[in-house]
């Protein structure tokens, strides 16, 4: 009779010790086969604010803007870079009416006293490059080979030579008058073409007239294969084109010129401009020198 119901509780442990396991079990693949999904954070999207970039049609028909906006862009993707490609003297003017927020320019001079007059707060090197007088193969002028810019240009002058003008006191126009100055010349007469352009147009324009003009070298090597021009003076150090940055006073967006300002004399900023050209013309169109 004992051993009757040691046998029966043995079984009844056995059976329940069984059905803890059975239970354990079912837990297990109902684990394994409803896995828990755990919420995915999303990256909310970031806000942008509108950056208003008043610079040169040089810094834009060079093609330095397609890759200088994006990389800016990138490191900061709280701004939306929007630029109004004019000559100098228009940007400068947009700044003075707080129609931009920062300024990319190259007339140092004009430049410093928008900054004196407290239009922008502050003026900083960024990079420069080099004018050059381009004409016709022929030379009709026979102005190559001049020592300097300004006899260059004394020599076209007096050959009556089509001269192709930016005549839209840009940084460009400002540098040519400076040069016709030492050249002791107010020029004037149906061979000096005043063409109130940017420097694209008055390239094409110098072009197809088979005339003269002044041009900044990397815009002139950007569309030198569209042009029947070549470089014939050079090397002068009164071609010297250097370029600034000034964010503008009281901007609407003062925040992000001040951002501008910094990253494009930043190493990142600097390095892009070093780099640029390089691979598709063998040389750098902009050499950066910010301090």
């Amino acid at each position: 009779m004992i051993d009757r119901l040691r046998g029966t509780a043995v079984w009844r442990f056995v059976a329940v010790l069984l059905a803890f396991a059975l239970v354990f079990s079912l837990a297990a693949c109902a684990t394994e086969e409803e896995p828990i999904d755990e919420p995915v954070a999303e990256e909310e999207p970031v806000e942008t604010t509108d950056l208003i970039l008043a610079s040169t049609t040089s810094t834009q028909d060079s093609g330095l803007f397609d890759v200088l906006i994006p990389a800016f862009e990138e490191a900061h993707p709280e701004y939306k870079v929007n630029v109004i490609a004019k000559g100098t003297g228009e940007a400068l003017e947009l700044g003075q009416n707080k129609d931009a927020d920062v300024l990319l320019v190259h007339a140092k001079a004009k430049e410093e006293a928008f900054v004196a007059d407290g239009y922008g707060t502050e003026r900083r090197d960024v990079m420069y490059n080099d004018f050059i007088i381009v004409g016709p193969a022929a030379d009709p002028a026979g102005i190559k080979g001049t020592s300097t810019a300004a006899e260059a240009l004394a020599r076209l002058s007096a050959a009556g030579g089509t001269f192709v003008s930016r005549g839209d006191e840009s940084g460009t126009h400002t540098a040519e008058k400076n040069l016709w100055t030492k050249a002791a010349i107010t020029p004037a007469g149906d061979w000096y073409v005043s063409a109130g352009k940017g420097m694209g147009d008055c390239l094409t324009m110098a072009s197809e007239m088979g005339g003269y003009t002044l041009t900044d070298r990397a815009t002139y090597l950007n569309m030198e294969d569209a042009l029947e021009l070549e470089i014939v003076v050079e090397g002068d150090t009164a071609l010297f084109n250097q370029y600034g940055v000034i964010p503008v006073t009281d901007a609407t967006n003062m925040e992000g010129a001040q951002a501008f300002a910094e990253w494009i004399t930043s190493d990142e900023g600097q390095a892009i401009i070093a780099g640029y050209g390089v691979e598709e013309f063998g040389q750098p169109l902009f050499f950066p020198n910010a301090e």
